[in-house]
């Protein structure tokens, strides 16, 4: 099934199917998601209609700061049109010669502490149209780029689906991600890889850890596409939002996992789960999971599933 299908149960029980549409005017949806943009796309917000200045001549639709630090620039067609990636990618240009600029509106809207953590390697740009052509996908993939291909759609009683069409984790992160591929790839004949770390992760995996690591990173890119990103001292599985980062703690022989799922919703058990809102730690998520051996993970996988399911 290529797209989201929504279905309702009518007055004599049988599922209808509900239509999707476009919006009437872009500045509604643009309006909708600003709104809701931490929980729909894991990004703060900043700015509407940020303006480049004469020389870049253009305005960004919305400015944000994502869950993991990145700059995002957000654009928006309420129909399927190519200019958008282009646009939206133009405007990167503007954020390499905007650094002091970008870090002051981060630092006037949402305080010092997140101006000084922003991590400038891989900007996230964030297309959110009715839908992309097949170039656009192609050039998603050869872009070296941070890139989301986002499609809407609404729908009666004041629904709005997102669904990520395309994805590319820019260059940092490309041996890392789209893990699920890699191995159907070798399901298919490809030459096998030896069972370790992603190569992008292996820096931040402790050696006492790796094993332990690895079937932690099956586990979790287990669902359909997920992008790994290591990041300075945790690594994210993202799809829009953060599903889960993970943080080593090679003294204890840990693994600290972050789920994207409702403490309230699980039965804590001390030593393997915690609650974490309202405290401080590195990476997002409420529910803390703490993984210390193989046994403990399958303990963990209905929890992975859940937050994955979610998602």
């Amino acid at each position: 099934m290529t797209d989201l299908k929504l279905f309702r149960l009518d007055a004599d029980g049988r599922d209808v199917e509900l239509r999707g549409s476009t919006v009437a005017l872009e500045v509604q949806l643009q309006r909708r998601i600003e709104a809701g943009m931490e929980s729909m796309l894991g990004i703060r917000f900043l700015a509407s209609e940020y303006p480049t200045g004469p020389w870049h001549r253009g305005r960004i639709d919305s400015l944000g700061l994502d869950e993991n630090g990145a700059p995002a620039l957000i654009e928006f067609k309420k129909g399927s049109d190519s200019g958008v990636l282009s646009q939206a990618v133009s405007y990167l240009s503007w954020l390499e010669s905007a650094h002091h600029e970008f870090e002051a509106l981060v630092r006037k809207v949402l305080g010092a502490d997140a101006a000084e953590s922003i991590d400038w390697r891989r900007p996230r740009v964030v297309c959110i149209a009715a839908g992309f052509s097949h170039h656009d996908r192609v050039a998603v993939q050869r872009l070296p780029e941070r890139i989301d291909l986002v499609r809407y759609r609404v729908f009666e009683g004041g629904l709005l689906s997102l669904r990520l069409v395309d994805s590319s984790p820019g260059m940092p992160a490309a041996v890392s991600s789209r893990r699920p591929r890699e191995r159907d790839a070798a399901a298919g004949g490809a030459p096998t890889v030896p069972v370790d770390p992603p190569p992008a992760s292996a820096g931040l995996v402790p050696q006492c850890l790796r094993d332990l690591y690895v079937e932690l990173d099956e586990a979790l890119t287990a669902w359909g596409e997920v992008e790994v990103a290591p990041l300075r001292h945790y690594i994210a599985y993202r799809r829009l939002v953060n599903v889960a980062s993970v943080i080593f703690r090679p003294k204890h022989e840990a693994i600290l996992m972050y789920l994207r799922l409702d403490p309230d919703t699980v039965e804590l058990e001390e030593g393997f789960t915690r609650d974490m809102r309202g405290i401080g730690h590195l990476g997002t998520g409420d529910l803390e999971v703490r993984v210390v051996s193989a046994a403990v993970l399958e303990k963990a996988a209905p929890l992975i599933r859940r937050a994955f399911e979610a998602a």
